[in-house]
């Protein structure tokens, strides 16, 4: 690998490092996520600096050009923790359902009790109890 490719590639690997270790202290990313994220930015700075690791694996992957395998395995990571992105939103979607299902629910028991406490019937309830 060129020296100057070399040094752009461990450049741009130790800036997602950084923005990321940043983030984490900011509390913008999670603890969790950012593991993914710096585990992936630091095999980046690893396959970077060690040009001879980088060479190896292009060869077994059959990539001739050492700077292009580094980004078929960085778009690998992406895709990785698209993935995985995907699978949480997936899941905090449909708790969010259950959870507005059971809102509404509660919701309708909580208007029926004052209903019942107020002596009125639960079918003519007025409209100002049902607005609450």
């Amino acid at each position: 690998m060129e020296p100057r490719v070399q040094v752009v590639a461990i450049a741009l690997a130790t800036g997602l490092l950084l923005v990321l270790l940043l983030l984490v202290r900011r509390r913008r990313l999670l603890e969790r996520y950012a593991i993914l994220w710096l585990l992936s930015a630091l095999a980046l700075l690893v396959l970077a600096s060690w040009t001879g690791l980088l060479e190896a694996l292009a060869d077994v992957v059959g990539i001739a050009y050492a700077p292009s395998a580094l980004f078929v395995f960085a778009f690998s990571f992406v895709l990785v923790l698209l993935l995985h992105f995907s699978v949480a939103v997936s899941r905090l979607a449909d708790q969010n359902k259950v959870l507005a299902q059971r809102l509404a629910l509660l919701e309708e028991r909580q208007r029926r009790s004052e209903a019942e406490s107020r002596g009125e019937d639960d079918e003519f309830a007025p409209e100002s109890a049902l607005r609450d």
